[in-house]
């Protein structure tokens, strides 16, 4: 009897772990559900980074597939997928728009200089204003548009290559777009 004491709770805690291990393996981390999926991008009205004086409109985003790659110098994990960003830039034809997530422009514009751009167009969102109404939980985030502007695919954290190769580009050829080479 006074082994039951301990084995019965021992083993109820050990149940509990094992399903909460399983849990947690169910779902990517990276592919947070987003209620924007299938949606159009939000409207917004942003101003370039390397040319503040220019204001892009969320029309002006649309005709093309394209990623929308949510980044800041602040970001670590941002550094950590700018070399995959450069070569998607390199690889595809698919329109790649990087918004500059509660930075500092000049930060910013040091960054794309010191790391390359890869980016067709950066946008800056200051007060990230951009980022809540995209449900933003922090950078990188990035969305995947189709050519009529609705968000088809939301990944949270790095674009590394597997997720490149195995989720990202697969789309991408599905909306029509050339690829060269998926493998890094």
């Amino acid at each position: 009897m006074n082994r039951s004491k301990f084995f019965v709770p021992l083993g109820v805690f050990g149940l509990v772990m094992i399903l909460g291990a399983l849990g947690l393996g169910l779902q990517d981390r990276g592919t947070l559900p987003s209620a924007l999926i299938d949606e159009p991008f939000p409207e917004f009205a942003a101003p370039e980074l390397a040319h503040p004086d220019r204001i892009v409109q969320s029309r002006d985003i649309v005709g093309k597939p394209a990623l929308v790659n949510v980044w800041a110098t602040w970001c670590p994990t941002c550094k950590a997928e700018h070399d995959q960003l450069m070569k998607i830039a390199e690889q595809s034809d698919v329109v790649l728009i990087g918004l500059n997530y509660k930075d500092e422009r000049d930060k910013a514009l040091r960054w794309l200089a010191d790391f390359g751009d890869p980016y067709d167009l950066v946008l800056m969102d200051l007060d990230g204003a951009i980022g809540v109404d995209l449900g933003v939980y922090g950078a990188p985030e990035t969305f995947l548009l189709d050519a009529q502007g609705r968000i088809v695919y939301k990944r949270v954290g790095n674009i590394n290559e597997a997720v490149w190769r195995d989720d990202i580009a697969p789309q991408l050829r599905a909306l029509g777009v050339r690829i060269q080479a998926v493998e890094t």
